[in-house]
């Protein structure tokens, strides 16, 4: 496995005691394409790097509109030809290298403060998960991007999970904190009368059921269905 140079050592110290050569810096990596919200290739010493953003998770393109609007964010803070450095953390089963990618700013952390990303809770760990977490509460309450329908969008961990098929536009939300799929029972499809949120079994079903017009599922009002399923 080709190793990345050093370029930063000062933020080199942490990573190394813990990842040893997983985690260094590329110097002057140049930014030559943008996959998605949350995957990039590099330009570094002659051969091109894939790289998936680490600690976040981006809207699949799948996801009409929020999936290229995600894109779009990362391609404004990360425009084709500019410099960067990367923090590697890990290697990927794709061979991508997992990466906080630093240009002007932590652009992993920008990407949540637009809300056009997800924190990945179960990746977070090598992160700053208070600066992170800070920073999607904040873009949640602001309803920016992803946060612009109540709750979130379906998080791209479960929408990858269930498949494209399962959802209309990627717009339906699951638990602010979610990091575990859940299931669509086949008996939650209401057929006339009134199905209880028990008979549901699924916070993220309980939403899409809400935006098909059983508001009756919301009972305070506040447009949020079967809040006890979360």
């Amino acid at each position: 496995m080709r190793q990345l140079t050093t370029a930063v050592p000062v933020l080199l110290g942490p990573c190394l005691a813990a990842l040893g050569p997983f985690c260094q810096l590329a110097s002057a990596a140049t930014v030559v394409s943008i996959g998605d919200g949350d995957t990039i290739s590099v330009l570094e010493r002659g051969q091109t790097l894939k790289v998936r953003l680490a600690c976040i998770d981006a809207p699949e393109t799948a996801q009409r509109p929020f999936g290229l609007a995600s894109r779009n964010q990362l391609r404004s803070l990360l425009p084709l030809g500019s410099t960067v450095s990367l923090r590697v953390q890990a290697v990927d089963r794709y061979g991508r290298s997992v990466a906080e990618v630093i240009g002007k700013g932590l652009i992993n952390l920008a990407m949540v403060q637009s809300g056009q990303a997800f924190v990945y809770r179960p990746y977070l760990g090598r992160c700053d998960r208070g600066a992170y977490v800070v920073a999607e509460r904040q873009a949640q309450a602001q309803r920016l991007g992803v946060w612009a329908v109540p709750g979130g969008i379906t998080r791209p961990w479960d929408f990858r999970h269930w498949g494209a098929g399962h959802h209309s536009a990627g717009a339906v939300p699951t638990a602010a904190n979610s990091s575990t799929p859940v299931s669509h029972p086949q008996s939650a499809q209401p057929s006339g009368g009134q199905t209880t949120c028990k008979q549901i079994g699924s916070f993220a079903r309980a939403q899409e059921l809400l935006r098909q017009g059983h508001r009756y599922l919301d009972r305070n009002g506040d447009g949020v269905a079967c809040e006890s399923l979360r």
